[in-house]
């Protein structure tokens, strides 16, 4: 008996030692959603700046000089129609001159026709015998004259009506005032610019683009234009300049705005014109993890531990982003949470993978 009680004694220590020794089972770090790799079409952009600007200005002047602005219609800012009155000079002494030029006129072609009598008389006499040639080409002459003066006088009444249409300055086209220099009183010279207006109020994105993309344009294809308060322009490419600035190595796309919205003439913008678009694998944002500047993504193997995959990203649409190099479609990765985890955590999947 006391040799069993021994024996059971130093066996007992050597069983609980052994117990001890069984390592616990591995907790899982993280409980996550795992996601896969999902072909999608994308976009393929390129990206460029430039200012805005009128699509075409039109300089609004006066043709004569010398008159007083007697009254100014238009302001900045306005919205103007075809043919509508901008400003008037006072047009009394064009009136004046209008008027004599019509009574010179009359007088003139009251004299014609008293020539006109006088030769066709003469005419009639030198046929009975009682005038000489020399009579009827004098009558002839004096024909002649009396019209050459009544043509001029037209012509001058035609200048002095010119003039009088030009008392009103109207717009040339629909349009935008962007500026303005006439003032009430003023007298401005012939030829100098009253308003500056923006064509039917078109705008268009002067995109400054890179030599080695412009061959990769063409007008009709769409753009989106950023403005500096972050709203989006939808765009047209209207036409490619046929040179390239030197000193840059950059040329120019003339971007058509239909929609212009907040945009005004000036403002500096960023933005994308698309030039077709690319099947390829794509990731939600949140399954990405940004780490010394690089990319990576946690793939979950088999035995549910994670491993951390360099990704090559690209192109991006959306919340999704295209995966280009480092992962195939059939990979499992971290659907969002990825910044928890390390290398070789053991995570717990609560959500079957997504194709």
């Amino acid at each position: 008996m006391f040799r069993y009680l021994l024996l059971l004694s130093l066996t007992l220590p050597s069983a609980g030692w052994a117990v001890a020794q069984t390592p616990a089972p591995a907790k899982p770090a993280l409980a996550v959603a795992v996601t896969q790799p999902r072909g999608d079409v994308l976009p393929v952009r390129v990206s460029a700046n430039g200012d805005i600007a009128a699509w075409q200005e039109a300089s609004i002047g006066t043709e004569t000089g010398g008159l007083r602005l007697l009254a100014v219609l238009a302001d900045v800012g306005d919205r103007v129609k075809k043919g509508q009155e901008l400003a008037r000079f006072a047009s009394e002494t064009v009136a004046a001159d209008l008027a004599e030029a019509r009574a010179s006129l009359n007088q003139s072609r009251a004299a014609l026709a008293e020539a006109e009598s006088e030769a066709r008389r003469t005419r009639e006499l030198r046929a009975e015998g009682f005038v000489s040639e020399q009579r009827v080409i004098q009558a002839d002459t004096a024909e002649q004259a009396a019209r050459a003066r009544v043509e001029a006088q037209q012509a001058l009444l035609a200048g002095r009506e010119s003039r009088m249409a030009q008392t009103r300055v109207l717009a040339p086209d629909d349009g935008v005032i962007a500026a303005r220099s006439a003032s009430v009183g003023a007298v401005p010279g012939a030829g100098q610019e009253l308003f500056r207006l923006i064509r039917r109020g078109r705008l268009e994105w002067r995109a400054e683009v890179a030599a080695a993309d412009l061959s990769r344009l063409a007008p009709g294809q769409g753009a989106q234009v950023t403005l500096a308060d972050g709203s989006r322009i939808a765009g047209k490419v209207r036409r490619l300049a046929p040179t390239v600035e030197a000193a840059t190595r950059n040329g120019l796309v003339y971007v058509d705005l239909p929609a212009p919205g907040s945009a005004r003439a000036g403002m500096f913008a960023r933005g994308e014109i698309e030039i077709g678009q690319i099947r390829t694998l794509t990731l939600p944002q949140d399954a990405l993890v940004l780490r010394d500047g690089y990319a990576y993504v946690l793939r979950v193997g088999a035995d549910n531990r994670v491993q951390l995959t360099k990704v090559e990203t690209g192109r991006r649409g959306g919340d999704r982003v295209e995966i280009r190099a480092g992962l195939d479609a059939s990979a499992r990765v971290v659907a969002a949470g990825g910044a928890f985890l390390a290398d070789g955590d053991l995570v717990r999947v609560v959500s079957p993978a997504r194709p």
